[in-house]
């Protein structure tokens, strides 16, 4: 019964501390970058494997393929690489 008690006191001490702790934000679109930069998303695999591809093209060349990096940003988004570095 002791065991059950001191439980229950911690499960209260420790849940309006957790409940204070603040959401990381959601991005909400792909960073900003120059023109020429490439936004890498991950895309599905190809027919018959199981390893995840990353594709990074610019976002003209994205909007060539009927993709809007701004809305697949937050869960297929990897990096933005410009001039020639990668921005992690």
């Amino acid at each position: 019964m002791a065991r059950k008690a001191l439980l229950v006191a911690l499960s209260m001490i420790a849940s309006p501390v957790s409940a204070t702790q603040p959401e990381p934000p959601l991005e909400t679109g792909a960073p900003a970058a120059a023109a020429d930069a490439r936004y890498c998303l991950r895309v599905a695999p190809i027919t018959g494997s199981r390893l995840e591809a990353i594709v990074c093209e610019t976002r003209a060349e994205w909007a060539q393929l009927e993709v809007d990096v701004d809305k697949e940003w937050a869960e297929e988004g990897v990096r933005v690489i410009s001039s020639g570095r990668s921005d992690i």
